[in-house]
């Protein structure tokens, strides 16, 4: 049986922090440790009140604490519940080399390697280009562009949205980039088969809340940061694509391999 919470700390003194912070720290210890696993259901609001000594007022708040880091989501109806944090490995510095054996795109070929079921949903327009992109990209701002969108899944939950963004010169030369669905092979394989090989990345990584489209899309509740990569591709010419890759921040983890690793053992590996 659980004790209700104690308010007297290990110096002996008396805890001055409110009840509601109470309840949530004596529930995200339990949590960390294991007591509720990840998707089981906390206890009700009503059996939490007895279990703390503390009005549903005051548990109610602890929760909402809870629910604000991320740790539990609510619904109505159904009470609360442990979030589900499988997270999937991302190695930054493979995904679209070329030089790693591909059975698809990257995404797909890295997600079914890792054991998991990839999913994604395509759409396709032509639009014109913002000004943080036409600057990555070496164009006119407003000039017109191919724009990828992609909504990926793994393992059926949302995983992260795609938005590349290709220059009108190189739609000419490649003109599978305005298929409405997948690009089999990808479309780094692709435009590498035309000629048009990526020779090197930019890479910038931001971290920030998400806007409502964003959490919408990913099913993100409150508390949890939306993590932005944005990668620009270059040829021995020109940039070729910015791709901007919003993953969610509990879900996801990237990875760099840089420079000689001889030195880490086999089980370091990633």
């Amino acid at each position: 049986m659980f004790q209700q919470v104690d308010c007297v700390r290990h110096d002996g003194f008396m805890d001055k922090q409110p009840k509601y912070r109470q309840v949530a720290d004596a529930l995200r210890r339990e949590i960390d440790s294991g007591v509720y696993e990840s998707g089981t259901r906390l206890p009700s609001e009503s059996d939490l009140s007895a279990r703390f000594a503390a009005s549903r007022n005051t548990v109610r708040s602890g929760l909402s604490l809870l629910v604000g880091e991320g740790l539990i989501s609510s619904s109505q109806g159904l009470g609360y519940e442990v979030r589900r944090h499988e997270v999937f490995e991302l190695n930054a510095s493979r995904f679209e080399d070329l030089s790693f054996p591909q059975s698809g795109d990257a995404y797909s070929t890295d997600v079914t390697n890792a054991g998991r079921r990839p999913h994604q949903t395509f759409r396709v327009e032509m639009t014109t280009t913002p000004e943080y992109i036409a600057n990555r990209l070496k164009v006119a701002a407003g000039s017109r562009a191919v724009l990828r969108f992609c909504h990926r899944f793994v393992d059926d939950v949302p995983w992260s949205t795609q938005a590349t963004h290709y220059p009108e010169w190189l739609v000419e030369k490649g003109p599978r980039l305005t298929e409405p669905g997948d690009i089999a092979e990808g479309t780094t394989r692709y435009l590498a088969g035309l000629g048009i090989e990526q020779i090197g990345y930019a890479d910038e990584i931001a971290a920030r809340m998400p806007t409502p489209e964003e959490a919408r899309l990913l099913e993100m509740g409150p508390g949890v940061p939306v993590l932005i990569w944005t990668r620009t591709g270059y040829s021995q010419e020109a940039p070729v694509r910015c791709t901007i890759t919003t993953f969610r921040g509990d879900l996801n983890r990237m990875n760099y391999e840089i420079g000689d690793l001889s030195a880490r053992s086999e089980n370091e590996a990633q």
